[in-house]
């Protein structure tokens, strides 16, 4: 029997994330997913998100079992794989993304610029890496 006919069951949806521009093949890909303003985009906040790491030599990751909602993603390139921006003069060292590839200014954008929808039938996003130095 499938839940989602049951009655007051909630209808799952999945999330699939492309990563693509990566500099390089080392290291590893940090990745936030959250519905949460306030956890956007670090997952920190609140501890509301989903915390992945990926081999920066297979950047996609599929999400399955998600709610359906208004959902953000933040994307850093660990490239020395110490487990957290690297930054020179407050300067990101290291690549960085966000869904909807939004226009960077001082700082990371905020959740709605990022914010997208993910409904029943699914949703892919391309997250494009960014390197300043």
């Amino acid at each position: 029997m499938c839940l989602a006919l049951l009655p007051g069951a909630t209808p799952l949806a999945s999330l699939d994330v492309e990563i693509t521009g990566l500099r390089s093949a080392k290291g590893v890909i940090q990745l936030c997913l959250t519905a949460d303003a306030g956890a956007f985009p670090d997952c920190k906040a609140g501890g509301n998100g989903i915390k992945r790491t990926l081999s920066a030599a297979a950047p996609h990751i599929r999400f399955e079992g998600l709610a359906p909602g208004e959902y953000a993603v933040a994307v850093i390139h660990d490239a020395n794989g110490n487990a957290r921006l690297d930054t020179m003069l407050g300067i990101p060292r290291e690549g960085f993304g966000f869904s909807r590839n939004p226009a960077i200014g001082f700082g990371p954008p905020r959740f709605n610029a990022a914010r997208f929808a993910v409904g029943v039938g699914g949703e892919t996003q391309q997250v494009r890496m960014r390197y300043l130095l």
